[in-house]
């Protein structure tokens, strides 16, 4: 819709000015966004990097371009993604220092086969692979949420013997009912969170923020986009009219000491992937690194820092060197191909995807510059379905918790790649960033804010179309 209106504009532009000397106007030159929404989608969605996926292994892969080299990194880093950290002291030192506080005891845990995470099944289940960000009013000297006094930027359900886990969360639904253009009926999931158990005091004023675990490939990719793409995507004041103000967070590398832009996180709240990655296995599991080298215990939770005090002259519980390979076997996990591109619905399902402007933000194609992260992942064109840019997606789905630069309504556009996948690798079609959305119509369904047209366009369809549209995105 996006480009259409764009294409209607230039058309009346370019009879006015015939009108008015007898020769017609120059036609603007297209914008990024523009040039990147035309440009075909091959199957190869990982560009060189992609490989064929179709079962629980889809996402599990090392990239298909990869060196000979690079394998034993690759299966180390692997090895390291699923390991079960235990308490110190443990029989293997390079493998033990959980928690004092944490939530899984592995980076699989959440991201089970490098998938996808999901809420609770039965309310008040434990939160396995989905968690909770805190935060208070404020902003810390770097620019960040401010962190609750007694329970930080992040509840900690689980605990090592001898300290108190933070607490538990639960969360409930409740119907939210509406109907398609043609009369069929539908209903949404609004949840709801709730807190017990809290062992450091009461949480009355706190901002929260339910966020599943999304799924890790290609992220090696989507780091190494140019900062001057995403720039170039953004419009932070509409300025072309089209109703698309995407912009970049800005958000503090810890690795990197200095402001840079956020690329991944459901606010692109993390700037890299090494970023991403010392920040998760501190906040999620209870690692330290060199880059994080504090324990996340609170002033109140004397329990917890005394247990980390015991440790503490041990240095980081994961060394450097583990660190990089973790991080290189992140940048490294392929992309899974498109599947039965070429099926009439697939084909008509990507037209509809385009007419109904969702390109404009989950825009088809972005492309990696020579510097990239690593060699393979250098000059490739790719296909992710997102610009990383922050775009409001209104009332409905805010959590009115800020992140960096990102308002409490705005959020990064994920990249769309694999999740037709998700049901094989993780049991589950549960969607958007707290996994509210039971499969992609209801996805749709709870789009507002800079995505209220496409949502009303999809709502409009008849069954067919909308079916159409929900067939090309499970083949991605």
């Amino acid at each position: 819709m996006a480009v259409a209106r764009a294409l209607v504009a230039l058309i009346l532009a370019a009879g006015l000015a015939a009108c008015g000397d007898g020769a017609p106007a120059p036609s603007p030159e297209p914008t990024l966004r523009e040039r990147l929404i035309a440009e075909p989608i091959t199957p190869q969605l990982g560009g060189d990097t992609t490989r064929v996926g179709s079962a629980a292994s889809s996402f599990t892969f090392l990239a298909e371009n990869a060196g000979p080299g690079r394998m034993r990194v690759f299966q180390f880093g692997n090895r390291l993604f699923n390991t079960n950290w235990v308490q110190a002291p443990g029989s293997v030192k390079t493998f033990d220092g959980l928690g004092p506080l944490f939530n899984r005891v592995s980076c699989a845990g959440c991201h089970t086969f490098d998938g996808r995470g999901r809420p609770p099944e039965n309310t008040g289940d434990p939160m396995d692979s989905i968690l909770v960000r805190l935060s208070i009013a404020g902003k810390t000297d770097r620019g960040g949420p401010m962190p609750h006094p007694a329970y930080g930027t992040q509840l900690s359900d689980r605990a090592i013997g001898g300290v108190k886990p933070e607490g538990r969360a639960i969360i409930t639904y409740v119907d939210v009912p509406g109907t398609y253009a043609d009369g069929t009926t539908y209903a949404l999931r609004r949840p709801s969170l709730s807190f017990a158990d809290l062992a450091y005091g009461s949480m009355d004023i706190v901002m929260t923020s339910v966020r599943v675990a999304p799924q890790v490939i290609g992220m090696g990719l989507l780091e190494s986009v140019p900062d001057e793409t995403l720039l170039a995507l953004s419009d932070p004041d509409d300025a072309d009219g089209d109703g698309i103000s995407g912009r970049v967070n800005r958000v503090w590398s810890d690795s990197g000491a200095t402001t840079l832009i956020g690329r991944f996180g459901w606010k692109a709240n993390a700037p890299t992937v090494l970023d991403q990655s010392v920040d998760a296995a501190l906040g999620d599991i209870g690692l330290t690194t060199s880059i994080l080298p504090v324990q996340n215990c609170s002033e109140v939770q004397a329990d917890c820092l005394a247990a980390f005090d015991q440790g503490a002259a041990d240095g980081p519980e994961i060394s450097d060197e583990f660190v990089t390979k973790l991080v290189i076997y992140m940048q490294t996990l392929a992309v899974p191909r498109q599947r039965n591109e070429t099926d009439r619905r697939v084909v008509r399902g990507e037209a509809l995807f385009r007419d109904a402007g969702c390109a404009a933000c989950h825009v088809p194609t972005l492309k990696t510059g020579p510097d990239a992260a690593l060699p393979e992942l250098a000059n490739q064109t790719f296909h992710p379905f997102t610009d990383l840019l922050l775009h409001d997606m209104g009332p409905g789905l805010a959590d009115n918790r800020p992140d960096f630069e990102a308002s409490g309504s705005e959020w990064r556009t994920p990249p769309l790649w694999g999740l037709g996948l998700i049901q094989q690798v993780n049991g589950h079609t549960l969607l958007l960033h707290d996994g509210r959305a039971r499969g992609f119509a209801e996805a749709i369904l709870w789009h507002d804010g800079e995505a209220a047209a496409s949502r009303e366009a999809f709502r409009a369809m008849p069954k067919d179309d909308r079916d159409a549209l929900v067939a090309f995105l499970k083949s991605l």
